[in-house]
Formats: C-alpha cells, sequence, structure tokens
C-alpha cells in the first residue's frame, strides 16, 4: 500500500503560480510512477502530468505544457507540480496517483490516489 497526501493548493490569480507536493508513505516510493490529474465540476478527471520512477522521464497534456512541470525527490518521498502561468480553466481538484511500473497518462493504470487539493485560479 502507498498512502498519499498533497498539499499546496489554494486561491490564485491568473498568471500567478502555485507549486503542489504529494507526500507518499508506505512502500518504497521510487519503485512507483506518479501521476497528477485534476477533476473540474462537472467534469471527468483528466490528466495533467506523469513521471517515471527515477525521475528521468515525465509526460504532459497540450493544455499544460510548458506551463506545468512535474518533479520529485525520492529522499523525500515527494512528489511536486510546478504551476505557472495559471489560467481560470485550470481551476480544479487536483490528484496525485501512484502506479508500480511505467507512468502513465491513463487514470485506470493507477492503483493509489491521494484524497485531492483544491486549486482557483480567479480572472
Amino acid at each position: 500500500q502507498v498512502q498519499l497526501v498533497e498539499f499546496g493548493g489554494g486561491l490564485v490569480q491568473a498568471g500567478g503560480s502555485l507549486r503542489l507536493s504529494c507526500a507518499a508513505s508506505g512502500r518504497t516510493f521510487s519503485n512507483y510512477a506518479v501521476g497528477w490529474f485534476r477533476q473540474a465540476p462537472g467534469k471527468e478527471r483528466e490528466f495533467v502530468a506523469a513521471i517515471s520512477q527515477s525521475g528521468g522521464s515525465t509526460g504532459y497534456p497540450d493544455s499544460v505544457k510548458g506551463r506545468f512541470t512535474i518533479s520529485r525527490d525520492n529522499a523525500k518521498n515527494t512528489c511536486y507540480l510546478q504551476m505557472d502561468k495559471l489560467k481560470p480553466e485550470d481551476t480544479a481538484v487536483y490528484y496525485c496517483a501512484a502506479r508500480a511500473g511505467r507512468y502513465s497518462s491513463a487514470r485506470y493504470e493507477y492503483n493509489y490516489w491521494g484524497q485531492g487539493t483544491q486549486v482557483t485560479v480567479s480572472s
């Protein structure tokens, strides 16, 4: 089992930045790829970013590419999502998730999820 807790959400103006953290406990964190997803009211949960076990590979959808950066510190059992140039459409609950094996953009491939943290971007 891997337990995940997200931190760092909040209210920010458009154009601003936030850094989310995902703290892991339980099994060896470096054995798991990590993904970030988000869900806005009335919408499906969508992929935001993912990172491999070592941190050497990352992936993003076009909607956030160039604005969001995922990273991880396996010594601290923590994954980060740096969000810059935020837009009102980035408003959502953000979740981190973990899976053994290769990182993925498919939410159904992740076994472990955090409880989510709210990000609100005002215009």
